[in-house]
């Protein structure tokens, strides 16, 4: 064991059980349960966690009745048919002396509008803003059934063989989270008004799986220990709550922050400060003796094993670094950092969650730990490219036992991600480029290379090709008659520098990053300050983002007094003068120095035949789509 996190990998008691280290796996939904059964692939998935070294993992949300479902693919053990798949989990899960507890978790006015759903269920008749009706105030006698339905669904985890409960009160977020906030709960009966209402519900669930299950068994409870938001629950009220949860024999506080309603508070964007919620943690660590553990966007070993050192928590959930790598841990103890596969954070892995897809990466195509089997026949591979689709695509030919020469045209590698990396908040790219270049042992890089047709035909004849040569970014000729003209990549490469006043085309991703990259910090008025008007055609920015890094970004733009001109179309443009349209009428900007182009990129194409195209040179798409790719032809060469 390499001695550099020594906090981190220190045992921890946990009730009555002791946990090998502190890197806890937090719930995730995974989608890749069937109608709430465990499959094999959820074995899997798990299995590689514990395989990978984590100490405890809490599985994603696991329902604890039939009616509502929270999302299609997840969990649930509302009667004992479940009891076998869970089994088989757990076991799998504790070879490798790990331990499990499953989230227990009912969504009430949160629920997936499966058709046939009955109306929602609330604390009161308030839903979130989102919501299409209103959810209905559930009743007295109802919760005295889902009080003993939490209890039965503990009892059936146990006859599994499962270590323990998690149960979810954070985040304003299903029904235990619900009567906690003050947000949701309006009651005036024993359920509601003060505190000690509005905690009643969690506290009755407590007992009951304490009852149902015994002192041995663990119960976790999670909560937000701040929500940041007006009228919500505060930092004080919840190191209240914390005591009352020690109180009721809970053996861990799981403290998050933020709710789901407020975008960016329970899951912080990308690029923004590691650790969000550990003073949250920390005051509350002060004033219980229970185990406290915190949570969000802990990406690096040095990270958690500094807020345990530091007093910050005695915990680390990892949760997106884990599905990222799911050897996080071991790596870690072994001290092979440079070997961790690095989360940037990007959110990706839950987007298609909603939409019924299973759980993803951007930079970890597999998701599991990695099967790339050694190919039968050895072959000479070339790549033409060394961006991101083309490391992905040498490392992965490599691994198969292959003959690689990977062909550069600059002096560097890492393609487009070079530029990816230099907006405001996109600063952990450059740990991707870092990586992908450190996986490339054994491959033969030859740098300032462009692959000609005669170098096919000779020195590469033997040769299978993959060509990964990317994309460049478009121009509207038209409108290159102004006096000065780039495009957003000129600006974030360093090519072009741009003037003081400026006009961006274009408000998709590029366009509004360039933008805020430009902005001042502090709109503040000062004659140095640029003017930045950004024109969009449509109604709306990032046309397919979703989530708090899309969120924080339109926000700091607006901050820094970014003019965002949404339903604008450009009509006119000469040397000195610009001119656009909105809602049918003209505006004429004639004191702008700089036009950029965000609009887009155009495949380059490839003078290769028969050659696998990868990436951007394909199909103009994400980071996630040029890895991904790369990773599924390769490991059939």
């Amino acid at each position: 064991m390499n001695n550099q996190y020594q906090h981190l990998f220190t045992p921890i008691q946990i009730g009555n059980t002791t946990i090998k280290n502190r890197i806890f796996m937090p719930p995730l939904s995974t989608n890749l349960a069937d109608k709430g059964y465990v499959t094999d692939a959820l074995v899997k998935h798990y299995e590689a966690r514990a395989k990978g070294g984590v100490g405890l993992i809490v599985t994603e949300v696991t329902t604890v009745e039939p009616t509502y479902t929270y999302l299609p693919g997840d969990m649930s053990i509302y009667d004992d048919s479940y009891i076998p798949g869970w089994k088989k989990l757990v076991d799998a899960v504790h070879r490798y002396d790990t331990k499990i507890l499953s989230q227990l978790f009912h969504p009430a006015y949160m629920a997936f509008p499966i058709p046939g759903t009955p109306q929602l269920i609330a604390p009161s008749n308030v839903g979130p803003y989102y919501a299409k009706s209103a959810p209905r105030e559930v009743t007295k006698e109802e919760l005295k059934v889902l009080v003993k339905q939490f209890g039965e669904a503990a009892l059936r985890f146990k006859k599994a063989g499962g270590d323990g409960v998690e149960i979810q009160a954070a985040h304003a977020h299903g029904l235990l989270g619900g009567f906690l906030t003050p947000l949701y709960n309006k009651r005036t009966d024993e359920y509601g008004g003060d505190i000690h209402g509005r905690l009643r519900l969690t506290l009755e669930v407590i007992e009951e799986v304490r009852k149902q299950c015994g002192r041995d068994f663990i119960i976790d409870v999670r909560i937000s220990g701040d929500e940041y938001s007006d009228g919500g629950l505060t930092l004080n009220d919840m190191i209240y709550v914390s005591k009352q949860l020690e109180k009721a024999t809970v053996d861990f506080i799981h403290v998050s922050g933020g709710n789901t309603i407020k975008r960016g508070s329970s899951m912080p964007a990308s690029g923004t400060a590691p650790a969000p919620h550990m003073h949250a943690s920390e005051e509350i660590k002060k004033h219980v003796s229970i185990p406290v553990a915190t949570v969000s966007r802990i990406n690096e070993p040095w990270v958690a094993d500094e807020l345990i050192a530091n007093g910050k928590t005695d915990i680390c959930m990892i949760g997106r670094p884990n599905l990222c790598d799911s050897e996080f841990a071991s790596k870690a103890k072994e001290g092979r950092i440079d070997d961790i596969r690095p989360c940037i954070g990007c959110g990706r892995c839950l987007t298609g969650i909603m939409f019924g897809k299973p759980i993803s990466c951007t930079v970890n195509p597999a998701v599991e730990k990695e099967e790339i089997e050694e190919a039968s026949v050895k072959k000479k591979v070339l790549v033409i490219g060394g961006g991101p689709a083309g490391m992905e695509a040498a490392y992965v030919a490599k691994k198969r036992g292959h003959d690689v020469v990977l062909c550069e045209k600059t002096d560097r590698l890492g393609g487009q991600l070079l530029i990816a990396c230099v907006p405001i908040g996109k600063q952990e790219i450059t740990k991707v480029v870092k990586y992908m270049k450190n996986q490339l042992e054994g491959v033969d890089i030859r740098y300032n290379t462009t692959v000609t047709k005669e170098m096919i035909e000779t020195e590469f004849k033997d040769y299978e090709i993959i060509t990964t040569v990317g994309a460049t970014p478009k121009e509207i000729e038209a409108y290159k008659v102004f006096k000065q003209t780039m495009t957003a990549d000129d600006i974030l490469s360093g090519k072009k520098f741009p003037g003081r006043k400026i006009v961006i085309i274009g408000g998709g991703s590029v366009g509004c990053e360039t933008a805020d990259y430009l902005a001042p910090l502090i709109n503040d008025l000062f004659s140095t300050n640029r003017d930045i008007t950004l024109i969009e055609m449509t109604n709306g920015l990032m046309t397919g983002e979703s989530g708090a890094t899309k969120s924080l970004l339109t926000r700091r733009m607006m901050e820094k007094g970014v003019k965002i001109e949404l339903n604008s179309k450009i009509t006119y443009v000469d040397e000195t003068t610009i001119k656009y349209e909105k809602n049918n009428q003209e505006y004429v900007l004639n004191d702008v120095d700089t036009l950029v182009f965000a609009v887009g990129y155009q495949p380059i194409s490839s003078p290769i035949e028969n050659a696998h195209l990868i990436g951007d040179c394909q199909k103009v798409g994400t980071l996630k789509d040029a890895i991904s790719q790369a990773y599924q032809i390769t490991r059939e060469i």
